[in-house]
């Protein structure tokens, strides 16, 4: 793919620029939303990777600027403003996707990946369902029934890749690689814990249990 990654962070535009060209994509960089929406109007790219704050013309601007312009390139907006009505913001200025700071660059890379998937398929997920357990990945909420479930981050990113697998066994080494981002066994229990403490969340106080360890394989999440 062809990304355009918006940053005027040189740090941050560098690990990005350099994790998403390691990944097969060719990268272009513009140190801010006015290099972005020149940039922008070149044509040719598959997604846009911006920064929401930046100098001179800011996330929210460009892409603003670029959706009354007709151009429905899928947009990632990256920011260190994480609450809802951030998000939300981001979303109704045209972003597709939205990716609170800091974030991993494992998960940059898949989430720039599966847009423009998406794109390709004609819609973009917002939302995932197994059985009455519904995941919001942009307001970053969980219910289950109706009722709300508080998750911690890393139990979220958890439930995410479960619930992209339903009904498939998860084994330790996936979960270690898509969620921890370790590509060896540290020889820790972190994943039970985790697991424990996801499954106590989801399944306690219902009828049925939902999250099952899978004797020798791994996990699998059920409707």
């Amino acid at each position: 793919m062809r990304i355009l990654v918006v940053e005027d962070d040189a740090e941050a535009a560098t690990a990005m620029v350099r994790g998403l060209t390691e990944a097969g994509h060719e990268v272009t960089h513009a140190v801010d939303g006015a290099f972005g929406l020149l940039e922008s109007q070149k044509g040719g790219y598959d997604v846009y990777v911006v920064d929401r704050m930046m100098p001179r013309l800011d996330g929210v601007g460009m892409v603003e600027t670029v959706r009354k312009g007709g151009d429905q390139t899928p947009v990632l907006f990256l920011s260190a403003l994480g609450e809802v009505e951030d998000r939300v913001t981001g979303l109704k200025a045209g972003a597709d996707d939205y990716l609170v700071k800091p974030y991993a660059l494992a998960e940059l890379v898949a989430r720039v990946e599966a847009l423009s998937r998406r794109r390709e398929t004609g819609g973009v997920q917002t939302v995932l369902k197994v059985g009455d357990l519904e995941m919001n990945l942009i307001a970053r909420t969980v219910h289950r029934a109706g009722q709300e479930i508080d998750l911690q981050p890393r139990e979220f990113q958890l439930l995410e890749f479960l619930m992209r697998h339903a009904g498939q066994s998860v084994t330790r080494t996936m979960l270690l690689e898509k969620v921890w981002e370790y590509h060896f066994d540290p020889q820790t229990n972190v994943i039970d814990v985790h697991i424990s403490r996801l499954r106590s969340k989801i399944d306690k106080g219902f009828d049925k249990a939902m999250l099952q360890t899978v004797r020798g394989a791994g996990y699998r999440l059920e409707a």
